[in-house]
Order: structure tokens, then sequence, then C-alpha cells
């Protein structure tokens, strides 16, 4: 007698910014392929995550947060969100456990009304492991319960070491919402090769690293104006074999020359200290030593500009 079929296909983590979409996506995936900071708008792309099981590919897309945008980059950022709805297979909607539902999250909800009906839209109640008092996450699932017709409802963690108000230790429910969305996925062979945990180009990964150190380095002084640009990934000729070496030149990006000097600190102190980050996480990844070049440019204004925004890659 045949098993179940196998399935395979799309989930999107949508929200509002900083709901945990990409530390959620992260722990499905099991490693790191979405930057992470307490600051809003810190995804910029769609990015996948692949989830390979015995009965199934689970492909995550992480997305920016939908929001009311007040830039070009911001309006670019929901253009991206809502490309990515209309191709997926099932989405889910998260909004953090320790914080009231709020505009921000009714806009979205909104928007999601407007699907198919063919697309399900599955409700995540992020960071459950900050909610202690069982009552209060019961009455935040109602509150999301009120936002719209969801297929499901479901209460999570995606941070290992604390202990939820639903009494596991964290990570909590992660396996029920994987299960969740792999039972609304079609029917079909898988679409990645086995093993693959992502389908970001090295060179994209890389400026996400680096522009994630630099984020938790400038603390909320300038989240949105930081972009950055790798211009070149080249072993280092004239290396032995066995002790290679690879050159890493990266641009950060900021709108004002004030910004530059945050970032860069006082006698370079800043940038050096997010190199030192940026690059153990490179090597992590790469699996190569890595010499990496920091450089802080000013592209005046560029969240504004067409011209700027498509240099930088949006």
């Amino acid at each position: 007698m045949a098993g179940p079929a196998f399935r395979s296909g799309f989930a999107c983590f949508v929200g509002r910014p900083n709901a945990g979409k990409s530390t959620l996506t992260n722990a499905l995936v099991g490693t790191k392929v979405a930057i992470t900071s307490g600051r809003p708008q810190t995804t910029r792309h769609a990015i996948r995550g692949i989830v390979h099981r015995p009965d199934a590919q689970l492909i995550l897309v992480d997305t920016p947060g939908l929001h009311r945008p007040r830039t070009l980059l911001g309006q670019r950022l929901n253009d991206v969100v809502r490309a990515t709805l209309s191709e997926v297979d099932v989405v889910g909607f998260c909004t953090p456990a320790d914080e009231p539902v709020g505009r921000g999250d009714r806009f979205i909800a909104e928007e999601l009304s407007r699907l198919p009906k063919r697309t399900p839209v599955i409700a995540i109640l992020t960071k459950a492991d900050r909610v202690t008092e069982p009552d209060r996450l019961g009455a935040r699932l109602l509150e999301l319960a009120s936002l719209g017709d969801f297929a499901e409802i479901i209460p999570v963690s995606a941070v290992p070491g604390r202990r939820s108000a639903g009494g596991d230790e964290a990570t909590f429910q992660l396996d029920v919402l994987a299960d969740l969305l792999v039972a609304r996925l079609p029917e079909g062979p898988p679409l990645y090769p086995d093993g693959e945990l992502t389908d970001e180009p090295e060179r994209v990964m890389v400026a996400e690293l680096v522009r994630e150190a630099a984020l938790e380095g400038v603390r909320d002084e300038l989240p949105h104006s930081l972009a950055v640009v790798v211009e070149e990934m080249l072993p280092r000729p004239d290396r032995p074999a066995d002790r290679p070496l690879l050159d890493v030149h990266v641009n950060v990006f900021v709108e004002r020359p004030s910004q530059k000097a945050i970032v860069i600190g006082a006698r370079g102190a800043r940038l050096k200290d997010v190199g030192t980050r940026a690059r153990g996480q490179i090597e992590a990844l790469l699996g190569t030593p890595v010499f990496l070049d920091l450089h802080v440019k000013v592209a005046k204004d560029w969240q504004r500009d067409p011209k700027q925004l498509r240099r930088l890659g949006f």
C-alpha cells in the first residue's frame, strides 16, 4: 500500500516589521538564511530557506515587513511582499505575542483578505516565549482571530531555551507549524537538491551578514539608511592550497556624512567591530578564511532616488 504522497511548495511569512519572521525562517530551516535584528525593516528582499523532510520539501519565503511606506525604498519593499504573496501556496501571517494588535497588523490583515480564496492564511502568534501568563496568551490569540478568517491560528516560539505560556520548553510548536504549512502544499517532487538550504547567492548572503553586524553596531541611530554592496570576492593569489584566503571587498552606503562618522566610530573602532563580527559569520558561511575589506561611502538620500536604488540592488 502506497504511503502519503510527497508534497513540495512555497510558504510566505508576512507581518509588520520586527514581527519575528526572519527568526522563524531560520529556526524552521535549522540554520541562518535570513539576518535578524531588533530594528524594524531589517529584511530588504524575499529570502528563500528550504526545509527538507521525508514527506515534503517546504520552501520558506521570508519577506520584508509590510508597512505604510514613507520613501521610495519603502514602496519597493512593499512591492516585493505583494509579488511574493501572489506566487505562494500558503501564507503565514506573523504578529508578536508580546505586543497588542495594532494598525500595522490590521493593515496587513486587510491586504491578506484580498488574496484569492485558494491561498490559505495561517495566523502565527510569534515570540510566545515572551508571554508567561496563559490567560494573556489566550487573549492575544482571540485578538488575532478577530482580524480575519484564518485557516489556522497557532502560537509559536522560535527561540530555544525559554519557557512559554504553553508550558513547554521553547522552541514551542515549530514542528506543529511545519506540519500545518506542509499539509497545504501541493503534491509534487522536490524542487531543490537534497541538502540545499537556500537559493540566495553567496554575495547577497555576505552583504546581508555585513549589514546585520552594522545594524547591531549603530543601535537606533540609522537603521534604514544602511545599504551594503559586495564589490569583489576573489581568492588571494599565490596562497598555498592548505592556507587559502578569500579577499572580500565591501562598500557600506549611508545617506549623509554625519551617518558615515557614526558607522566608522571614534578612530574607526565601530567599523573594526562590525568587520570582526561579520568576518566570523562569513567564514562560517563560506567555510574558508576571509580578509574583509570594509569601506563606508555616502550615497546622498539613496532611499528616495530611483537611480541609486537600482545601483544598490532595489
